[in-house]
């Protein structure tokens, strides 16, 4: 019988050691993921920054294209690069983000094309002619 139970006891043990092992993994690919979460979200920020702007005139607009995002993701930092395209193709623009996790720095990239504007308006005024009333119609 005491036999058993130390058989029972060093079973025990090991499945526990398992568990915590499999318990620090699953907590690392968590918050692995939340961070690349967090990057995706900067890049596409950065992204849209770029479309809305226009590729040509973004570098002109914002001094800088790289920098540290903003709070509460100060450890997150980006870079914009733009590759002007020759005779009205399409602009080369990557975007880059990196952090650093476990100790070691990770990052990720994504790369796309933005068409140049065309017209003589480069920034154009989207507001309607008239504002928008809301509550028109019997709102809530």
């Amino acid at each position: 019988m005491l036999v058993d139970l130390l058989v029972a006891v060093i079973l025990l043990g090991v499945a526990i050691v398992v568990l915590m092992g499999m318990t620090g993994r699953a907590l690392s690919a968590q918050k692995s993921g939340e961070n690349l979460e967090i990057a995706a979200m900067i890049l596409d920020e950065q992204l849209n920054l770029v479309l809305a702007r226009g590729a040509d005139s973004y570098t002109t607009r914002y001094d800088d294209a790289e920098g540290i995002a903003e709070a509460p993701y100060e450890r997150f930092r980006y870079k914009v690069d733009i590759s002007a395209g020759s005779g009205g193709e399409a602009y080369r623009v990557v975007a880059t983000v990196w952090w650093m996790e476990d100790g070691r720095e990770k990052s990720a990239s994504v790369e796309t094309r933005i068409a140049p504007r065309l017209g003589d308006e480069p920034d154009p005024d989207r507001r309607p002619p008239q504002p928008v009333d809301r509550l028109a119609g019997g709102g809530l």
